[in-house]
């Protein structure tokens, strides 16, 4: 897996995604003990709307700016939003005022969220070849583990070292860095969209190319799948381990440690694993497996703690964790393949939004529903969430699946080349005479 990263621009190009990462997990650590500065009890309170902020940030802020993406060249874009993020963390350790946090998390997520759906449509064209694309989505699938896990850890050596307020300063170093090393290679520019139509009709654009292509539309659907299951993992996990089992603060830690090493090994081991058998044959089964835990947990939490609870729940962490990593990392594959290099940008910012949509959902259902009707009923919820989402995903994807889709183009000038000069009649046939106006095309 790690022979991809002799590729010299994608090389830094993942090493500036690392330092991102861990700048943006000190971020967390800072910005919690920053809201109890402000807020004491109520901190719980100015984080949740942070979280709100960063959400809603992602699912609006990206197909905007992916409207406006192929006038700003790739790395010129890059590196600003990386110089927004930096100034924008800086600024957090001066804030005296709960609203100031509050703008100043929408300035930083709304970077975000320009920046990694940017960033994310560029690999595939630094890494044309399938196999070492693979190992890349793999590479950045373990990459967000990592910072899961030990970011929490780094924060916590920092602090017996620095005062708190540095924190930041070490998330402006890693937004700093990354700027550096995007600016230090020469990225490739993607073909120049041909779209017509105003601002939000552009905006829209990859949303509309999402939902016409039936494996995206079943991607959507797995991210419902996979947002239920961490949902249940993010939300309840502290309850769970400290309330219902009595367990001491540091099995929270193990408890979601298990989760990303279940992520972990399912990334180690995809590009293999990819090389045999199709991305629908592991997607749609790891989608059922996340419906079929969820859907015992209520069991396990009716039937009392017990010496098997325990392990269970690791258990259980582990198999959520490798689901989704089965079901997240693969997506960019179905993504490149459902679409040219013009298009991708717009294409991966509207998957990046709706996925978010999805989190936006499945965050608050579970948080409510533990906290006025319990556990096991939060966890009922989010199992039949999983279901829906896994049955709509083996509906919606085809067992015939090729790179070659026929389809139309009705936003293209009927001059337009890309259709071979067919002309459109009202009925949206070709005129007599012509090929259809359907185009058989495999992305470039």
């Amino acid at each position: 897996m790690l022979s991809v990263l002799r590729h010299r621009t994608y090389r830094r190009l993942f090493t500036a995604q690392v330092v991102a990462l861990a700048g943006t997990g000190l971020a967390t650590v800072a910005l919690s003990l920053r809201a109890y500065d402000l807020a004491g009890a109520d901190a719980s309170a100015v984080l949740g709307t942070a979280l709100a902020i960063k959400m809603i940030a992602y699912v609006g802020v990206a197909p905007l700016i992916s409207a406006l993406a192929d006038r700003i060249p790739r790395r010129a874009l890059l590196v600003a939003m990386d110089l927004t993020r930096a100034t924008a963390a800086l600024a957090l350790p001066f804030v005296s005022q709960v609203w100031q946090i509050y703008a100043l998390i929408l300035l930083l997520q709304a970077a975000s969220a320009a920046f990694t759906p940017t960033f994310q449509a560029t690999i595939p064209d630094v890494l044309p070849d399938e196999r070492d694309y693979t190992r890349a989505l793999s590479l950045s699938r373990l990459a967000y583990d990592l910072e899961n896990l030990f970011s929490p850890a780094l924060a916590a050596a920092l602090l017996t070292l620095v005062p708190a307020g540095l924190l930041f300063t070490g998330t402006a170093a890693g937004f700093l860095a990354s700027a550096a090393l995007v600016a230090s290679v020469l990225l490739p520019a993607p073909e120049p969209a041909e779209r017509t139509g105003g601002p939000y009709a552009k905006a829209a654009f990859g949303t509309r190319l999402l939902l016409a292509t039936p494996r995206l539309r079943a991607l959507l659907a797995l991210d419902l799948v996979v947002a239920a299951g961490g949902a249940m993992v993010l939300v309840t996990t502290v309850v769970l381990v400290r309330e219902v089992l009595g367990r001491p603060v540091g099995d929270v830690t193990l408890a979601l440690g298990a989760y990303g090493a279940g992520s972990m090994a399912v990334a180690l081991l995809l590009p293999r694993i990819l090389d045999r058998i199709g991305d629908r044959a592991l997607m749609l089964p790891a989608a059922l497996v996340t419906a079929g835990v969820l859907a015992l947990l209520p069991a396990g939490l009716a039937a009392g703690p017990g010496p098997w609870t325990w392990p269970a729940l690791l258990a259980a962490w582990l198999l959520l964790g490798a689901a989704g990593s089965a079901i997240l990392t693969p997506g960019g594959r179905l993504l490149r393949r459902s679409a040219g290099s013009a298009d991708l940008p717009a294409l991966f910012a509207a998957r990046f939004s709706l996925a978010h949509g999805c989190w936006l959902l499945t965050y608050p259902l579970a948080g409510w529903t533990a906290a006025r009707a319990g556990l096991a009923v939060a966890a009922g919820a989010l199992s039949v969430v999983a279901l829906l989402g896994a049955v709509a995903a083996v509906r919606l994807w085809p067992r015939s699946d090729p790179d070659e889709l026929e389809h139309l183009h009705p936003e293209l000038a009927p001059d337009h080349p890309h259709p071979g000069g067919v002309r459109r009649t009202r009925a949206g046939s070709a005129t007599p005479g012509t090929a259809p106006r359907r185009v058989a095309e495999k992305p470039q």
